[in-house]
């Protein structure tokens, strides 16, 4: 792997986590955001969270407008899955180190040296420039 990505860790998320809320995901089928949490719904059992600015239905899942009101609604999330633009991931990474995720994943192309080194500091593990719907599958 490399800096971004520990294959133990990516391992550990994709065997021992179950509620994991998608920042940028919306009802827009040709979104990345959409297939990833239809596969990390179906294939891997998952409980995806939608949160996007619209707070959409998406997969059956009620959306919230922010990690805080998702939080609030469901419980414990387990990973924040980032599928935003990495100027944005900064304000998203703070904002699970407060609601107490346990992870943060930061899709491919979304990369912030400061907003993983926070979160490692603040004890989440930190996924970066990688996608589970591509990592998963490599592990047994």
């Amino acid at each position: 792997m490399s800096e971004f990505a520990d294959a133990a860790d990516i391992a550990r998320l994709k065997s021992d986590t179950k509620v994991w809320a998608v920042v940028g995901l919306g009802a827009n089928p040709e979104r990345p955001a959409y297939g990833v949490a239809r596969t990390l719904q179906q294939t891997y059992g998952k409980r995806i969270v939608p949160v996007y600015p619209r707070a959409e239905e998406v997969h059956g899942e009620p959306g919230y407008a922010s990690l805080s009101e998702a939080a609030a609604a469901v419980g414990h999330i387990d990973v924040v899955d980032c599928f935003v633009n990495a100027s944005r991931v900064g304000a998203i990474v703070d904002e699970a180190i407060a609601i107490g995720a346990d992870a943060v994943w930061m899709q491919l192309t979304v990369i912030d040296e400061a907003a993983a080194q926070r979160a490692r500091d603040a004890g989440l593990t930190v996924v970066m420039n990688r996608c589970p719907a591509i990592e998963f599958p490599r592990i047994p």
